[in-house]
């Protein structure tokens, strides 16, 4: 994904075709590999949460306060971009032409988000595309990193000269002189908490009025009304991040599919998706933007301490220094991210990106990156890893063929006299479902061999010629 496909200490910068050594070791200029790997990791996680979470819930996103498995793809995304953010632009001294480079960047992730979110490309069992612009879907998975990446790289950019000259003045080996030496990046930080905060907790919320648009629903053309009248509220239907991307947005262009409709007040069969219940609330009918406006600003955080870990791996020499304060910082996190979540001062919840949202997952992918780090780079068990560093060098090929479904929509265009009767039907139901005499192990099975792994070796052919689809 953006920025995905920068890679580390050599670094295949996007839009250069060779790869280029960048001295950050003692040891000499190596490829950190463990970044590809959590990369891969990361987008095969999506695979795995979009295409089995319906059979298996707890490793979908959770219908509303909470944290899944799926829940922590997002940051880790952010925390990858970030991190890859100042490998990047260190090799790009011009700041002109640094900014020019991620303005061409963003705009790459917004149309290719637009594309495969919008609308276009439907599921693919339906085999049918296009979008009826009135309803097209704004916000996205690439959206919101193409909007993390350009703050976070401005800053990055904007900040240089400023850097340069306090590195004059003193050793940048420091646990605390790194924050010194980045103090503009939480400075930014700071007024990104300040603004979601003041947002989120002082914003009125009126009632609200949606309409039914999706004509196999037996409440097609109806208009339900939400009552809220509240300030403050983190509850599904009257919470300041809905109420923000229902008034810029409208209700026509958000995600008419929320996580929230596989919740207890919504249908009986929670936590799996179901027909809603009779007595069901109305906002269980009404969109909501899992990737919208105000909380894609909180997101902005995760692309900010993932950046942090990126100066840490330039500045420091040794193994050992990085590994600590990176596990010092994870950990800190994690109990701090806890601690809001189980006092119930702020609840997990990756819908409205909560600061403790932000604190537990940067938490995890800081402890999960470490372990791969010592397992990959220190110790160097990177066989074991193959695949999924595959995955990480061609992440945006692997996510548009298989997370966005464009292969399977292709595939299944093919068929044996009924639509429904497609080669992805065949497989899933006589070689995964029909062996296993389960749905549920079948689908999973069916997504680890077929799709995952299926991709990696395709990703391990094209890394072996030298093919990467950079942004």
């Amino acid at each position: 994904m953006a920025e995905i496909n920068a890679n580390q200490h050599r670094l295949i910068v996007p839009d250069e075709s060779q790869p280029a050594a960048v001295e950050l070791s003692a040891e000499g200029a190596k490829r950190v590999a463990s970044l590809d790997i959590f990369r891969g990791l990361t987008v095969a996680l999506m695979v795995l949460v979009d295409d089995a979470g319906g059979e298996w819930p707890m490793i979908g996103h959770a219908p509303w306060n909470g944290c899944n498995l799926a829940d922590f793809v997002m940051p880790f995304f952010l925390f990858i971009v970030g991190m890859a953010i100042p490998l990047a632009l260190k090799r790009v001294p011009n700041k002109t032409k640094a900014v020019k480079k991620v303005i061409l960047r963003t705009l790459k992730l917004l149309f290719w988000g637009l594309l495969l979110q919008g609308g276009y490309s439907h599921a693919p069992d339906k085999l049918t595309y296009g979008v009826d612009m009135k309803r097209i879907r704004l916000c996205g998975i690439l959206q919101r990193i193409a909007f993390a990446y350009l703050i976070v790289a401005l800053v990055e950019i904007f900040t240089k000269d400023s850097r340069a000259k306090d590195m004059k003045d003193e050793s940048p080996a420091g646990t605390f002189s790194v924050f010194r030496l980045y103090c503009w990046h939480w400075v930014v930080a700071a007024w990104i908490l300040t603004i979601y905060l003041a947002v989120l907790y002082g914003t009125y919320v009126p009632d609200w009025q949606f309409t039914i648009h999706n004509k196999d629903s037996p409440d097609y053309g109806k208009v339900f009304t939400v009552a809220c009248g509240v300030r403050g509220k983190l509850d599904p239907p009257c919470n300041a991040v809905g109420y923000v991307d229902r008034t810029i947005l409208g209700t026509d262009h958000m995600y008419e599919r929320p996580a929230w409709r596989r919740s207890k007040p919504c249908t009986s069969i929670s936590p799996y998706q179901g027909p809603l219940r009779e007595d069901s609330p109305s906002w269980c009918h009404g969109p909501f933007e899992p990737e919208g406006i105000l909380s894609s600003i909180s997101a902005v955080l995760s692309t900010l301490i993932g950046v942090h870990f990126g100066h840490v791996l330039i500045l420091w020499k040794n193994h050992s220094s990085r590994l600590k304060h990176w596990s010092s910082l994870g950990v800190a996190l994690l109990v701090l991210g806890l601690t809001l979540h189980f006092t119930h001062a702020i609840p997990l919840n990756k819908q409205l990106y909560t600061l403790s949202y932000v604190c537990v997952t940067s938490g995890a992918a800081t402890l999960v990156f470490c372990a791969f780090y010592v397992l990959v780079d220190v110790v160097n068990v990177k066989l074991l890893f193959l695949p999924l560093e595959w995955i990480g060098r061609n992440a945006m090929f692997v996510y548009v063929m298989a997370a966005a479904g464009i292969f399977a929509g292709f595939i299944n265009g093919w068929y044996y006299e009924d639509p429904r009767n497609t080669m992805v039907y065949w497989i899933k139901k006589h070689v995964f479902v029909g062996v296993w005499q389960s749905e549920r192990v079948g689908i999973l099975l069916y997504v680890l061999f077929a799709e995952i792994l299926f991709w990696a070796v395709v990703a391990g052919i094209l890394d072996y010629h030298g093919i990467y689809w950079k942004l």
